[in-house]
């Protein structure tokens, strides 16, 4: 049986100032050479529980394993496992793109030569050799967003987590990066990404999670997925569960653009 990655039990996140939670007793399990997908409407919660996986949010109510570290009791081992692609490209602009690679590479002690090797690979693969000496500040939103995958592969992590990838990206770009996500897995690694295209998530996921108003509403591989509605697509089926989720607890949309560092 393959080992677990990311386990996520009874996760709540409440933000202060709401009565009303963001994220409730949230569960599932990422285990290794996965590609999971995690979909949901907007201000569904899959920012806020992304965000709690990373360690960029705090929270008080459940449990997050990676690799077998307590997020909580074991922070600096469980995050050396996390690669992690956020949906804004958060970059230190005045940096190169090289000078950032090599930035990020010194957080996770990346050796020289292994550094070399991963930086050439997809500097060329995402066609930004001949950039990667030019301030981050020239860069179109799409070439910040490579940079910042490149980033967060550079240390070869168990868990390449990743917030709306393919938002900005050019169709060869998007195509690289895609293989990169079934590459990582097929060496025992896992991806966790979230996504608003259903039809990517169709063809190259495992796993599906299926999240809104805070609560899980299903998770298995695609197989189960599809076996629960074998005439329609996984757009039409997602559609049709969270239309259909009659949850009586109201859960605030706004909750993740609150202050993400308070409880």
């Amino acid at each position: 049986m393959s080992n677990s990655i990311l386990s996520i039990n009874n996760l709540s996140k409440k933000y202060r100032g709401n009565e009303n939670y963001s994220v409730k007793d949230l569960s599932f399990e990422v285990k290794e050479g996965e590609l999971y997908a995690f979909l949901g409407p907007n201000g569904a919660g899959k920012s806020t529980t992304i965000k709690c996986i990373t360690g960029a949010l705090p929270y008080k109510e459940g449990s997050i394993n990676i690799c077998g570290y307590n997020l909580h009791d074991n922070p600096v081992e469980a995050k050396k496992n996390i690669g992690y692609v956020p949906d804004n490209h958060f970059l230190y602009e005045s940096m190169t793109a090289n000078e950032y690679i090599n930035f990020m590479a010194d957080i996770y002690g990346v050796g020289v030569n292994d550094r070399k090797e991963r930086s050439k690979k997809y500097l060329e693969l995402f066609s930004l050799t001949d950039s990667q000496n030019k301030p981050l500040s020239s860069f179109s939103h799409g070439m910040k967003q490579k940079v910042c995958v490149i980033g967060a592969l550079i240390h070869n992590p168990k868990l390449w987590i990743l917030d709306e990838p393919l938002t900005g990206l050019d169709p060869m770009s998007a195509y690289n990066l895609k293989e990169l996500m079934k590459e990582h897995c097929k060496e025992g690694n896992s991806v966790f990404f979230s996504s608003h295209i259903i039809e990517v998530v169709e063809k190259l996921c495992d796993k599906v999670a299926i999240i809104d108003k805070g609560h899980l509403l299903i998770s298995g591989s695609m197989e189960e997925i599809r076996a629960k509605d074998r005439e329609n697509s996984l757009e039409d089926f997602f559609i049709s569960v969270t239309q259909n989720d009659k949850e009586t607890i109201q859960f605030s949309e706004n909750n993740e653009s609150e202050d993400e560092f308070t409880e």
